[in-house]
């Protein structure tokens, strides 16, 4: 049995000086299709342990994520999910695409917090030049061009990232466990709308009928076609990058790589 997240670091943080403290994580981030999506949670100082039964959302079953939902929104002061489409992820690629979504989530929110807790380990919330961000592009050529989107808010408070916090920090995982319900919820109402690639099941992830879908039937306007998909004309078929306006053929491994959770969901 896994180890239950606990608030050590929110703790450390608070003992800082960090006073509303956010939570974040995104799930979505490896799929074939459909959004990205990021939870938002806020916690104060002194708020009381997280639920019962608490993990990252990817070691829960659907029936227990979706039974944490209402004792995590209890539990928190505010909690929020924000999401960037396929067309915005291809517009602008994905860590602008994850920023843009957590934008949304906390500008939707009634209080802003003042520090931040980001799962993994790069700031993509930040607003200013990083070089790991460039290291994810193929080149600055291509980043400068892309355009930027606002999500509302401008994250200009510390922000401490935690490779695998989602397992470590209850904040953390309540803010996957938000993001992945509504996700799923989300890619359930596409699938009935294109019922072809089973995302009521795959959640868009590379799964093989997913992929055997897209070698059938090719991609739709809910897949992200910046990234090298079955079924998508592209270099294979000997086209030159002009000939496909607006299409990034050269997406990175890092981006379109399963993440485990549609293993697991």
């Amino acid at each position: 049995m896994s180890v239950p997240p606990s608030l050590r670091y929110e703790r450390e943080a608070w003992r800082s000086g960090a006073g509303l403290l956010a939570a974040v994580d995104e799930v979505g981030r490896g799929s074939l299709a459909g959004p990205v999506s990021v939870g938002v949670v806020l916690l104060e100082p002194g708020c009381k342990p997280g639920p019962v039964g608490l993990r990252d959302s990817k070691l829960l079953t659907p029936e227990a994520r979706t039974a944490l939902v209402p004792r995590i929104r209890r539990w928190v002061l505010e909690g929020a999910v924000g999401h960037a489409s396929a067309a915005e992820i291809d517009a602008v690629g994905i860590l602008r695409a994850l920023r843009l979504a957590a934008e949304r989530a906390v500008a939707s929110l009634s209080r802003t917090p003042d520090w931040v807790l980001l799962d993994g380990n790069h700031d993509y919330l930040t607003r200013r030049p990083q070089p790991l961000l460039l290291e994810f592009d193929d080149g600055l050529d291509a980043l400068a061009a892309a355009p930027e989107l606002e999500g509302g808010w401008r994250c200009e408070v510390p922000v401490r990232t935690l490779v695998k916090a989602d397992l470590k920090c209850s904040s953390v995982a309540a803010a996957s466990v938000l993001a992945k319900t509504e996700r799923d919820a989300l890619m359930a109402e596409l699938a009935a709308s294109y019922p072809a690639y089973g995302w009521d099941s795959n959640r868009g992830y590379s799964a093989p009928a997913h992929l055997a879908a897209l070698e059938e039937h090719g991609p739709c306007e809910q897949h992200r076609r910046s990234w090298r998909l079955p079924g998508q004309r592209g270099p294979a078929d000997e086209l030159a990058a002009d000939e496909l306006p607006g299409w990034d053929t050269e997406a990175s491994t890092g981006e379109v790589a399963d993440e485990r959770e549609q293993e697991l969901a």
